[in-house]
């Protein structure tokens, strides 16, 4: 009786054993597997800083561009303001001119 009783005791050192191996194998494995992790993290987190700047970097050419789309604008504005008002006065001059040249050609039929 004391042979099985040994042999349970060593059955249940054995399984204890075992535990313990895999126990060890999955912590050691999943210390590999958080390593791997903590460096994707870290690339990830340069890959985020540097989209970040990107994208500061393209919300202020933006902005710039829409200033200076604006001032495109007001200058263009500005331009057809001074086409419309020399075309205006072109028409003063010519209405002028054929005037007097109306004049001339009553002094010369006189």
């Amino acid at each position: 009786m004391e042979a099985a009783a040994q042999e349970r005791e060593l059955d249940t050192l054995s399984d204890l054993e075992e535990r313990i191996t895999r126990a060890v194998q999955a912590i050691s494995t999943l210390r590999g597997e958080n390593s791997q992790l903590q460096e994707r993290l870290k690339v990830t987190e340069a890959e985020l800083a540097t989209t970040q700047a990107a994208r500061e970097e393209a919300q202020g050419l933006v902005t710039e561009f829409q200033n200076e789309n604006g001032q495109l604008e007001m200058r263009l504005k500005q331009a057809t303001d001074e086409l419309n008002g020399l075309r205006g006065e072109r028409k003063q001059v010519k209405a002028r001119i054929e005037k007097l040249l109306g004049q001339l050609d009553l002094l010369s039929a006189s």
